[in-house]
């Protein structure tokens, strides 16, 4: 087993280390998304009305953002494997809760810990970033963000594809003894990190506010990530009740099918890593936010029956998106050792509080307006974020 405590990164981050980071948040972060596609199916059976659906996703992103500003942060005070493993088995808790859960109240608290539970990713991410070196970081956790983001991608289809054969509730158990395997391999496996610090958990969550003040570009990639992600949960939110709709009609397997679609852009994460290793983070954000607000250009396309253009809009959006987000964490990564855990907690808190904000907002705006105004709010956040890129 490593050993890393209160130590310096070391030469280099073994391969197989960077595959079993790649496959744990993978594992880990498919939990957020695998509700996405199934609302159709659970809300009737839990009594949820059609308005109030998509507070299932809104709840798990609520519940990831909490966890983030009051979990993640506690990787600069305390062992770091050690509270990954304790994460970790709080989702499983509530998984199976999930699984379980007989009405709405019961279901909506255990998508809420579910989100919590989750974000034993954002712990293992500066865990990486902490024993690879500078001039490799960039590339290690776009290899790393490539398995997150297939988890992301992949979530949907798998979870389509289960509860089309065994049901909805069976997803959530599936997902349990999944994380039950990995958190035996991870206790095994992972290195041990004590990092050095003097502060108490108070002290600690109060620096939360002086770090996001004192550092303007944390400020900045947490607000163009905040925004595509915002877009990013709305079109995911709506495609597949847009798909299984009189439009399109189509079957679960066939909302399966079309969610893989996005998977393709898991190739933009070490791409990404690359460029900014290279030093053009800039002008590959200006490109990111840009490709996500074409993206929904084409989407429009969709309220009129192009199922094309809806596969074409998927792929840019997911690849704009996943870009951004190496962008942004390869960017703090590089602020500091002893605040990595904080200030990736509260990027993450500020991106995912714009997904809660597209996903809670989604239903509404295609009871309202249908898939056209859904596509015109999802162009509006990344338009704005390209604005405020201008700022630079």
């Amino acid at each position: 087993m490593s050993h890393l405590e209160n130590s310096s990164p070391i030469n280099y981050m073994p391969r197989w280390m960077i595959f079993l980071f790649a496959c744990a948040c993978g594992i880990v972060v498919a939990n957020l998304y695998y509700a996405q596609p199934l609302i159709a199916l659970i809300a009737p059976e839990i009594g949820l009305s059609e308005s109030a659906a998509s507070l299932i996703v809104t709840l798990t992103q609520l519940g990831y953002c909490i966890g983030l500003i009051l979990l993640v942060p506690l990787g600069d005070l305390i062992e770091n494997r050690k509270l990954v493993i304790l994460t970790i088995c709080g989702a499983i808790l509530a998984l199976f809760l999930a699984m379980l859960a007989p009405t709405a109240d019961w279901f909506l608290f255990s998508a809420f810990i579910i989100g919590v539970g989750s974000v034993a990713v954002q712990m293992l991410l500066p865990i990486a970033a902490h024993i690879t070196p500078e001039e490799s970081r960039g590339r290690t956790i776009g290899n790393i963000m490539s398995g997150l983001l297939l988890g992301i991608m992949l979530a949907r289809p798998f979870s389509s594809l289960i509860a089309d054969f065994f049901g909805w509730r069976a997803v959530f158990g599936v997902s349990a003894v999944l994380l039950i395997i990995l958190t035996v391999i991870l206790w095994l496996l992972l290195p041990v990190r004590k990092p050095k610090s003097d502060h108490d958990y108070f002290s600690l969550i109060a620096s939360l506010w002086i770090l996001l003040k004192g550092t303007p570009i944390l400020q900045r990639r947490a607000i163009y990530q905040a925004a595509l992600f915002a877009s990013f949960t709305l079109f995911w939110t709506m495609t597949p009740i847009l798909l299984a709709g009189p439009l399109f009609q189509f079957s679960q397997q066939g909302i399966a099918l079309f969610t893989l679609a996005g998977a393709m852009g898991v190739i933009a994460a070490p791409i990404a890593g690359r460029m900014a290793d290279s030093g053009y983070t800039k002008i590959a954000t200006g490109y990111s936010i840009a490709t996500v607000a074409f993206a929904f250009l084409l989407a429009q396309m969709g309220g009129y029956g192009s199922l094309a253009a809806l596969v074409i809009a998927g792929i840019l959006l997911d690849l704009g998106v996943q870009s951004n987000i190496v962008l942004g964490q390869r960017t703090i990564y590089s602020l500091g050792a002893d605040v990595r855990s904080r200030l990736n907690g509260l990027y993450m808190a500020i991106f995912f509080a714009g997904g809660a904000i597209g996903s809670a907002i989604a239903s509404l705006a295609y009871v309202y307006g249908g898939w056209s105004l859904v596509a015109w709010i999802g162009f509006a956040f990344p338009a704005m974020a390209l604005m405020f890129f201008f700022t630079e």
